[in-house]
């Protein structure tokens, strides 16, 4: 697990505990905590401590069959590369991040081929050495090929419920409309999902941020899964908040420890990819600004 944060450390532990050799590679504060007591997890299905390795090391990469990339976007470039050397032959390496463009990055800045992954959970590290999972868990990977066959089925065998699907590029776009809509409201509101969905304005602002990213896709000539319609991609959205009302985005998660976010490839995206296709953005143009602007403080 490259980058054991909130995405990296959940999926760690879930493979862990069906039997898999997993190595978590993070900051200090994470290694030393996970060193003295243990990954701690309190997911909706278990609460357990494992006893997992950790390491601050990208070294510790050294022969692994696979590696999870759950680097924060901002970090892809400079880690790819520094993944080239540390790679065994066949191992395979699958972006477990926000965007839609990570393995493509990854592929750029390194040659390493890597595989593009949907990513659908809600999780957190509210302190270090300890994940809380708040809903789902599952992954969809793409195209279908004989690899991406042969790492879906090693997920689920570590117990990570996951599809292959012809149409990724679709599917990584039907998480950045839940993405794009949910995470820079919660950051700027500082509002759990829950919160969100309970305000008029808020679901307002909801369904514009959603049209404008269906407006984008149709451009694009892409098909989003699941969001044929506006309102069934509004109903999508919705679900998520009555799924996980607890939960703060993880760009408001960043905002609060003063990280930097990842809206550059969320809403940020949208507003760039709508602009070389002539399709307007206002909304998504003036919420990634506002968190830009916060994240500069």
């Amino acid at each position: 697990m490259v980058g054991a944060g909130a995405v990296g450390g959940y999926y760690g532990a879930l493979m862990a505990r069906a039997g898999a050799s997993v190595i978590m590679i993070g900051r200090p504060a994470f290694v030393d905590a996970v060193r003295a007591t243990g990954l701690r997890v309190d997911a909706r299905e278990f609460q357990d401590t494992l006893r997992v390795e950790a390491s601050t090391e990208l070294e510790a990469v050294r022969g692994a069959d696979l590696v999870l990339f759950c680097v924060k976007t901002t970090d892809t470039a400079d880690t790819a590369r520094a993944l080239v050397p540390l790679l065994p032959p066949g191992s395979v390496v699958v972006s477990l991040q926000n965007g839609v463009d990570n393995a493509e990055q990854i592929r750029a800045a390194s040659g390493i081929d890597a595989l593009g992954a949907v990513v659908y959970v809600g999780a957190a590290a509210p302190e270090p050495g300890f994940i809380r999972h708040f809903g789902r868990g599952d992954l969809v990977l793409g195209p279908i090929t004989e690899r991406t066959q042969r790492v879906a089925a090693l997920f689920e065998r570590y117990g990570v419920p996951c599809k292959v699907s012809d149409n990724l590029e679709g599917e990584l776009w039907t998480k950045l409309v839940i993405n794009a809509a949910l995470n820079p409201v919660s950051a700027l509101g500082q509002a759990t999902y829950g919160r969100i969905a309970e305000s008029a304005d808020g679901r307002q602002l909801l369904d514009a941020l959603i049209a404008e990213v269906l407006a984008v896709a149709r451009a694009a000539k892409l098909t989003l899964p699941g969001m044929e319609t506006q309102a069934a991609a509004v109903a999508v959205v919705t679900r998520i908040t009555e799924q996980m009302p607890g939960q703060f985005s993880s760009t408001g998660q960043d905002l609060r420890r003063g990280k930097r976010t990842e809206i550059d490839s969320l809403n940020g995206h949208v507003a760039r990819r709508g602009a070389e296709l002539g399709v307007p953005t206002p909304v998504n143009q003036a919420l990634y600004t506002l968190v830009k602007l916060a994240e500069n403080r």
